[in-house]
């Protein structure tokens, strides 16, 4: 199930600092509500660390979801650390991305995008695409 997946990486980003503040958590469980889980199943991840695996077979799209996702929660606390930023780029890699696309999403990802806005950006991410 990619959105477990999805839903542990976000976890895991979220616990580097140690401090899970409300907004990281909403945004988490409302990604978890989405694709059909419950608050009680997305709680639970928060009470464990998760290998960072990448499910194969991901379409561009939610590998661009994906990645969309993690810097999203890295910037809700308007804090940026080493750590997540490093996090985030080995997700990259790991989803097949060159390592410059993090510093695209960095400039150009916000908490509240428009639809026109995000799709501008996934067809600029996916020139990243190692093919």
């Amino acid at each position: 199930m990619s959105a477990l997946s999805q839903l542990k990486l976000l976890v895991n980003l979220a616990l580097i600092d140690d401090e899970v503040n409300d907004r990281e958590k909403k945004f988490i469980t409302n990604i978890g509500l989405a694709n059909g889980l419950t608050e009680h199943d997305v709680a639970y991840l928060f009470n464990q660390n998760h290998d960072v695996i990448v499910p194969q077979g991901l379409t561009d799209d939610q590998k661009f979801d994906y990645l969309f996702s993690l810097v999203q929660l890295m910037k809700i606390d308007e804090r940026l650390y080493k750590e997540e930023i490093k996090y985030c780029s080995q997700v990259a890699s790991k989803l097949g991305y060159k390592q410059e696309v993090m510093f695209e999403l960095m400039l150009k990802v916000s908490i509240t995008m428009k639809k026109a806005e995000i799709d501008s950006l996934r067809q600029l991410v996916s020139t990243f695409l190692i093919k």
